[in-house]
């Protein structure tokens, strides 16, 4: 993942976004993801891209025994340490592909909007595997391909400034992307959703869940909002592992 994040400038446009004022409950895929969280009372729980640590929070609140968020960006691990601190959680500024990841260590993997800074989904698939449990949960949110696919990644825009449609270009040319987030230049990679998918089932994975987030009712009266009912923005996953103990 790539460290914008710890630039001043893009951090002070990020602290401004409604997630990051308001957490969970002022994410839009939120309603989506919260279900598909696993039993995590007294389980362990790693959170890979944990920002904020909102959802490192939320394990603890759910009863989790061991918490650990990992970031590579030194701003959003010291932000997640004032907001989501706890008896149970854990900090460490890591990168994902980075992190040691013990052998059958954790409960659940989690990751919200990180995977899209990855170019080597694969990696972090087998990472993963190995590091969970028997029956292990991933849980995973990345942003979907329709909106990863452009490098613009935005509207078409009418002569009055109205979006007209959202591009979809090089769809089948994975890769990086150089976009424009918050005013600032980021690097973010492109994935189809067969390496998506499929990568996860040839690592052993069994999928149990696929969903395009679309926000709730009740905020579609925000500005904008409507217009992410034309075009998917993220991907909600959720995959299990399938190994068993050795006797």
């Amino acid at each position: 993942m790539n460290n914008e994040y710890d630039k001043e400038d893009f951090f002070e446009q990020y602290a401004q976004m409604p997630r990051s004022k308001g957490g969970l409950s002022a994410a839009g895929e939120w309603h989506q993801l919260n279900p598909l969280f696993p039993e995590l009372s007294g389980k362990t729980v790693l959170d890979l891209g944990c920002g904020y640590g909102w959802h490192c929070g939320f394990a603890a609140q759910q009863g989790a025994s061991r918490v650990l968020g990992i970031d590579i960006s030194k701003k959003m691990i010291a932000e997640a340490g004032k907001r989501n601190s706890g008896r149970t959680i854990a900090y460490r500024v890591c990168g994902i592909n980075e992190y040691e990841y013990p052998e059958s260590t954790w409960d659940c993997v989690l990751s919200n909007l990180a995977l899209h800074y990855i170019e080597d989904l694969d990696l972090v698939y087998r990472n993963v595997y190995k590091t969970l449990k028997p029956e292990g949960v991933f849980l995973f949110n990345i942003e979907h391909p329709v909106f990863t696919a452009c490098a613009a990644q935005d509207w078409i825009y009418t002569e009055t400034g109205e979006p007209e449609y959202w591009p979809v270009d090089n769809y089948f040319m994975p890769g990086e992307r150089n976009t424009n987030f918050l005013g600032c230049f980021v690097t973010k990679q492109h994935h189809t959703l067969t390496q998506i998918l499929t990568g996860l089932l040839n690592n052993g994975f069994i999928l149990e869940n696929v969903e395009e987030a679309q926000p709730p009712e009740e905020m579609m009266g925000l500005p904008g909002m409507e217009n992410e009912l034309r075009r998917p923005m993220m991907l909600l996953v959720k995959a299990r592992v399938q190994k068993r103990l050795l006797r």
